[in-house]
């Protein structure tokens, strides 16, 4: 059975969001009828390249034949029976997957739906394991949207008229080197050491875990300088707690490496992941060294659909099609990318700064003409980023835009993409800013 849109149009479909889906939808004004690999169909016939593949989930490509195989092949077997009641091949398949995949002595895996549950879970473990209830985590990093990831995540305006979330959470400085406050871009280190500041004056050194995004996104696709991490690692590991790493959305090879992780000399103690996992299925899962993950007696936590055997089928024909090429077309495709970006950087005044690794980029649209926060760059341009994305959607191109002040264009593809279609991406964005720029 298929859904019948002869008579659907963009129009309708919207006209439903806005009658029927409850007002918190973000709109990139694209309605998808299909999509393929590296591409977007609208109902009303209309084709986009897309640059953010569902905010970095389709990491094997839209409709990845050999993903969507393995899910209907498990559907055609059974759908669920919970598999924290009825052992599976599956979840033991894909559990013992990523322990061989993952970094460091991970080897017990938790599965659930999402990156918020997983960002969760993994805080859980790490305050039963330590027997420490505090929590530390960056400045402007994102890690969901429920109470406890929302406690987590250092940005006001997801937290809007939330609060109180859970207790016992602070923040340290994010390695934001082109807005650093202590370093002037000189990428000293001194926002590690700020970790030592926070615990000493803001916690009662009861620290349980301090979570860190390798790179992080919704912050602006921000790729901490060398040495950076493990100078946290040191700082919490020396005051009892774990490092968490929420690798939803770097994991899976995003970066050019199967996980972010893996550029720095860091060992996570329990490791978030989603998103790119099941290439689009709803999954979710944190992994953990055998003896942080037997911390967990029965009934400290569980999942009714978590660990779906039709997702972990899919997961694990993902992850055959990431380490069959597509993880290495990331890295090539990415070092071309950061080239063409630096030259954009070069090139405009309103591009401030142009980072990122791998499939996961971005460049910070600045008014060159105002001093920004504190004094440190440009001001941020966040009308200007969305001018520059819906111009972008008028020539067929869809790109995200994000950062913690709405500025940064962010190159966040299917990791299958062509070199073409990277250039003719670029190429948009290159004539966009020409054009903003021309208007302004």
């Amino acid at each position: 059975m298929t859904f019948d849109t002869a008579d659907t149009d963009n129009r309708t479909v919207t006209s439903q969001y806005d009658e029927y889906v409850m007002p918190i939808w973000k709109s990139l004004n694209v309605p998808v009828e299909r999509a393929s690999d590296c591409t977007l169909e609208d109902f009303d016939g209309n084709t986009y390249l897309d640059l953010f593949s569902g905010i970095s989930v389709t990491n094997a490509g839209h409709n990845n034949s050999a993903v969507v195989e393995a899910a209907q092949d498990q559907l055609e077997e059974f759908v669920h029976g919970c598999s924290y009641v009825h052992p599976n091949a599956p979840v033991g398949e894909l559990a013992e997957r990523l322990a061989e995949i993952t970094p460091g002595d991970l080897q017990k895996t938790f599965f659930c739906n999402s990156g918020t549950e997983a960002v969760e879970g993994a805080v859980k473990l790490a305050r039963k394991h330590t027997g420490n209830t505090e929590v530390i985590a960056l400045e402007m990093a994102f890690h969901g949207r429920t109470l406890g990831s929302l406690a987590l995540t250092g940005n006001k305006a997801y937290k809007k008229d939330m609060a109180p979330t859970i207790n016992d959470v602070s923040h340290t400085p994010a390695p934001y080197a082109y807005r650093c406050r202590t370093c002037d871009g000189s990428c000293s280190n001194d926002c590690a050491d700020e970790l030592e500041h926070i615990i000493g004056t803001h916690t009662s050194d009861d620290i349980a875990a301090v979570v860190v995004e390798p790179i992080m996104g919704e912050g602006g696709i921000i790729v901490p300088p060398e040495g950076w991490l493990e100078r946290v690692s040191e700082i919490v590991h020396d005051h009892g707690g774990l490092l968490i790493l929420d690798e939803v959305q770097s994991g899976y090879g995003r970066t050019g490496e199967l996980f972010a992780t893996e550029h720095f000399d860091v060992e996570p103690d329990i490791m978030a992941q989603a998103k790119g996992i099941a290439n689009g299925m709803p999954l979710g899962a944190f992994t953990a060294p055998a003896d942080v993950a037997d911390s967990f007696e029965s009934g400290d936590h569980l999942s009714t659909f978590g660990g779906n055997p039709v997702a972990c089928a899919a997961a694990l024909a993902t992850i055959d099609e990431l380490q069959g090429g597509l993880v290495d077309n990331a890295r090539e495709q990415g070092e071309w990318l950061s080239s063409r970006l630096a030259d954009l950087e070069s090139s405009f005044d309103v591009v401030g700064d142009a980072r990122g690794l791998g499939l996961m980029q971005g460049i910070e649209l600045v008014d060159p003409d105002d001093t920004g926060p504190m004094g440190v760059a440009p001001a941020p341009d966040k009308k200007l980023a969305t001018a520059v994305a819906d111009r972008l959607r008028e020539a067929g191109v869809v790109i995200g835009v994000g950062g913690y002040y709405g500025n940064v264009m962010r190159f966040q593809p299917p990791l299958s993409i062509d070199r073409e279609q990277l250039e003719t991406g670029v190429d948009a964005l290159e004539e966009a800013l020409e054009a903003e720029v021309a208007d302004a």
